[in-house]
């Protein structure tokens, strides 16, 4: 873990690149680093999944609004002023992509982040190994 997931409106589809939304968050996460200048998220963790709702109901009905909800898992560790650090660069690659929607439409965007150990955390994959630095 970190697991980032998005949850949003889906008519977004038609006026956005989610998956390229996808790519730069999780781009940035791999730039956040700490304060002692290490890096926050592992690569082999990183994960960004963006789910379409396809039944919803914003705010008053009065218009077609769309929301987009970031919500990021990570496991204790971490630093609260690097979770501050993560959670700012995040909204703001968020908002970068949404620039241009957001002149053209009503959008909610929240950013959520949650930290805490699971009850149970099982994991299986050869992801990790792949990125591992070399010795």
């Amino acid at each position: 873990m970190p697991h980032l997931v998005i949850l949003y409106t889906g008519q977004l589809d038609h006026e956005t690149d989610m998956t390229q939304l996808c790519r730069r968050l999780a781009d940035t996460m791999l730039t956040v680093r700490d304060e002692a200048g290490e890096r926050v998220f592992p690569t082999g963790g990183v994960r960004v999944f963006a789910y379409p709702a396809a039944h919803y109901a914003v705010a008053d009905g009065s218009g077609d609004h769309g929301f987009v909800y970031l919500n990021l898992r990570m496991g204790k560790g971490r630093s609260e002023a690097a979770q501050h650090h993560a959670g700012q660069l995040l909204l703001a690659a968020a908002k970068a992509h949404f620039a241009d929607l957001l002149t053209r439409r009503h959008v909610g965007i929240t950013l959520q982040i949650d930290v805490g150990l699971p009850v149970f955390d099982g994991r299986i994959g050869n992801l990790h190994p792949l990125f591992a630095p070399s010795t």
